[in-house]
């Protein structure tokens, strides 16, 4: 059976580089699902949980806050702002995140510094949307 090339790749390392049977990636307009032979594709990637499929089960899974996703016939490639294992992020760590962000709202001393931990905070919230989501599944 033909396999998609995958790479998670964030600014300072890449994360995973392997042979997938599917990877569904939370694009800005929906998930989608990259199979081999999909069609050529550049997307936005939104706050959630992507996810790599070997056969029909999901073999790992990433919380990504962000970034690219580029789709050829034979390979997808995410560039993310940030990933994380999604086992490895907990509901502490994203509750302790979004107390920082919040924080960091309150002590903006511009306009600029004040939008940019607004995003901070919006992306958080994402996340820990999709944790719980996923977690209960």
């Amino acid at each position: 059976m033909a396999k998609v090339s995958f790479r998670l790749v964030m600014p300072e390392r890449e994360l995973l580089a392997t042979e997938a049977d599917m990877v569904v990636v939370p694009g800005s307009e929906g998930d989608f699902g990259v199979l081999p032979g999909h069609a050529p594709l550049v997307s936005t990637v939104r706050p959630g949980v992507l996810e790599v499929y070997q056969g029909s089960k999901v073999q790992q899974r990433f919380l990504v806050a962000g970034g690219f996703a580029e789709v050829t016939p034979e390979r997808c490639t995410v560039l993310a702002d940030e990933a994380v294992p999604f086992e490895q992020m907990t509901v502490a760590q994203l509750d302790e995140r979004e107390r920082a962000a919040r924080s960091d709202i309150a002590d903006a001393d511009t306009p600029a510094e004040k939008a940019a931990a607004e995003k901070n905070l919006a992306i958080t919230q994402d996340l820990k949307r999709a944790q719980a989501f996923y977690a209960s599944r």
